[in-house]
This record gives C-alpha cells, sequence and structure tokens, in this order.
C-alpha cells in the first residue's frame, strides 16, 4: 500500500505578502482589497503546488496569517497592548546562537511581543475564518479537478494553551480563567472548520515547547500537570465535534537550536492520548527526536488514533533523500504495528510567523517531493 501524505500547516507566503502581513500586525495602514487580492493568489498557488507534489491532505498553507497562533487577536475582542514572552532556554544557554539567529531575521510578526488579553475575550465575528473555509474550498476544488484526483483539506487552529502562553494574560485573575474563555472562543472556530467540510488539526506546541520557554520554571512533575489541564481546555474547545474529524499538533518549537531540555515524549504522550482527538501530530525527523519512535511499542497509540509523524525536518535546507524517509517510515510503521494507521508528514509548519524563515521557498517544494516519494517507497 502507498502511504498517505500531508503536512503541519504554515507554508511560505512569499515577499509580497509577508510584507503586508507584517505591515498589518505591526498596525500600519495597508490596502485590505490587495492583502485580500495576495492571499487569495498565494492560496491557489500553494494548494496547486502541495497536490503537484503528491500530497494527499493539503491546506490552504496560512496564507491570510501573520502567526499560526498570534492571529486570534485580529479575530477576537480584548486583545491589545503587547505580551513579554520569556526568553527560550535555547538562547538563554547559548547566547551566541541567540546572536546569531538574531543576525538571520529581518522584520518579522510579532512573536515574543504579541498583544496581550486587556479585556474580556469575545469572539464574534467569525467572518475571517468564514472566509478562509471559502477561499480554501475553491482553491482545493480547482487543484483537485487539474489532478483529476480526490484531495482532502485540512485547516489549523490555535490550541487555548498556545494562544494563552503567547498572547499573555493581563485582565483575567487566574491564567486557567483566561484559558478558559479562550477554549470557549476558539470552540467557535473549530466547529466552522469542521462544519466546512474539513479536517480540524489543533496546534498545540504548548503540551511540549512551553516545558522550555512560558513553564521553565517549573519541575517535569507541575509541567505535566498544567499539560493535563491544557488537554482538558482543548477537550473543552472541542466539545461535541467528532474526534475522527480532527488531529492535534505537539511539537517542541520550530527553530534549529539545540534543544536539550526538550521534554521527552514519553513523558507527555500519555497525556496526548486523553486528547478527543482522532490523530496525532508529532516530530521524529529532526535530530533531536528522531529516535522517539521507539516510545510507541511502549505506550501503543488508542485504537481510535492515527499517527502523523513528522519525517521530514522543517528547520532545515537540506533535503531529505526518498530512501532517508522511508527508512524513518519502517521504523515508524513497524513500532506503530499497523501502516494503514500512519500518514506521512513533516516535524513542523514552514513559515509559522511571517518573516520567520529558515527553509527556502523553492526548497519546501522540494522536501515534499522527498516526502511523497519516500512515502510510495516505504508502501512497497
Amino acid at each position: 500500500m502507498t502511504l498517505r501524505t500531508t503536512h503541519v500547516g504554515s507554508l511560505p507566503r512569499g515577499s509580497d505578502l509577508e510584507e503586508l502581513l507584517i505591515a498589518q500586525d505591526r498596525g500600519e495602514d495597508i490596502d485590505m482589497d490587495v492583502l485580500e487580492a495576495r492571499v487569495q493568489a498565494r492560496v491557489d498557488e500553494v494548494v496547486g503546488r502541495q497536490v503537484a507534489c503528491g500530497l494527499d491532505i493539503v491546506n490552504d498553507g496560512e496564507q491570510s496569517r501573520p502567526g499560526f497562533q498570534t492571529y486570534v487577536a485580529q479575530r477576537m475582542q480584548g486583545f491589545g497592548g503587547e505580551s513579554t514572552r520569556k526568553v527560550n532556554m535555547d538562547s538563554a544557554k547559548f547566547p551566541v546562537l541567540a546572536q546569531l539567529m538574531r543576525q538571520r531575521m529581518g522584520k518579522v510578526a510579532r512573536v515574543r511581543n504579541a498583544p496581550q488579553a486587556i479585556g474580556p475575550i469575545v469572539y464574534d465575528d467569525l467572518s475571517h475564518v468564514e472566509r478562509d473555509c471559502r477561499r480554501f474550498r475553491a482553491a482545493l476544488d480547482a487543484a483537485s479537478d487539474a489532478a483529476r484526483r480526490p484531495v482532502e483539506g485540512f485547516m489549523t487552529a490555535a490550541s487555548p494553551g498556545v494562544v494563552a502562553t503567547t498572547l499573555q494574560n493581563a485582565h483575567y485573575d487566574t491564567e486557567d480563567a483566561y484559558m478558559t474563555a479562550l477554549a470557549d472562543a476558539l470552540g467557535k472556530e473549530y466547529r466552522v472548520i469542521v462544519e466546512a467540510g474539513f479536517t480540524l488539526q489543533i496546534d498545540a506546541p504548548d503540551l511540549a515547547m512551553e516545558r522550555t520557554i512560558h513553564y521553565q520554571d517549573l519541575d517535569l512533575a507541575s509541567f505535566l500537570d498544567r499539560v493535563a489541564f491544557h488537554v482538558a481546555m482543548i477537550n473543552r474547545a472541542i466539545g461535541a465535534l467528532p474526534r475522527e474529524r480532527i488531529r492535534l499538533h505537539c511539537c517542541w518549537g520550530n527553530w534549529d537550536g539545540p534543544h536539550l531540555d526538550d521534554v521527552a515524549l514519553s513523558d507527555v504522550l500519555p497525556l496526548l492520548y486523553s486528547a478527543n482527538v482522532g490523530a496525532l501530530s508529532v516530530p521524529l525527523g529532526n535530530p533531536r527526536h528522531a529516535h522517539e519512535y521507539r516510545v510507541f511499542r511502549a505506550l501503543p497509540l488508542p485504537d481510535h488514533m492515527r499517527l502523523l509523524p513528522g519525517v521530514i525536518e522543517s528547520t532545515s535546507n537540506y533535503v531529505e533523500h526518498p530512501q532517508v524517509v522511508a527508512d524513518r517510515l519502517t521504523n515508524i510503521i513497524e513500532a506503530v504495528g499497523d501502516p494503514a494507521r500512519v500518514t506521512a508528514s513533516t516535524d513542523c509548519g514552514f513559515g509559522t510567523f511571517a518573516g520567520y524563515t529558515f527553509v527556502a521557498e523553492d526548497v519546501v517544494w522540494e522536501k515534499m517531493k522527498a516526502l511523497s516519494a519516500g512515502a510510495a517507497l516505504a508502501g512497497n
């Protein structure tokens, strides 16, 4: 059997669109008609290119968003000012690396200084996500017709926890109260995506990454208690939505640092299994976590859950050889025990924030082709 393929979500936006999104994110005046036309053109382009690369489950590349979680400040009421995000442990331990990374970045959408919650979180205007769904549906139908094969669509949305740890709380009495409000608000967006006929992917890097950022001062047991609450808030936001229409992405942060302090997959995986979702996306292609496919032998997937393993690294311009991809998938399938429950994917997104670029766009598409070719090899 040929293994199915997908990716994690964000894709390069192109320099013209990036400039517009960064300007909008910084509160500058822009021509919204120009922005809308550029988003539409890029969605059409990236959907077509995903299909041309052989991917089976594709998305809109998050082309309309300045960041994978910070976009919510443009859609919900209650945000303003600036958060002060902690420096990650990689940057604190390796100041020379931190300086090098700063030198590599030009203009970037707000990440460490994203807006904060300064009032009650209200999500009444769902027109943004509805427009995203309509735009993507048109591009997906056109690309599928051109390729003469069925292609499935997924759309991403942020988890309550990653929003709360990035767009920090300056209004609610407690972080838990803030996250509860976010869960109720984000649940509205989740429902729009599912009701539009797409698979929902909930992006929740907070379930592992925040061990080295927001919760870096906690011991492991205390951090796992926070993870359990974050998963409970994901389940609250999901509500009665069918779990087979939902996949969950967890990762350790999309940067090419040492990652020496990353929490082990074996520590968080039992908590991830308690999420009311039908598939789990985790990075298994990068040098720090590629060995952790073995964890699925000791901690088998629940019967209802599929695995979307990252077998393409998302911060390096090396293009994985298809045989390397196939070997990784073979090991993962052996650990899971059933190839029908594995869908080949990437470690993370390739454009998590506008301007935040590690992999050149032309290389991204070569990596996608390698993913498809490797999955074909592994399925033979």
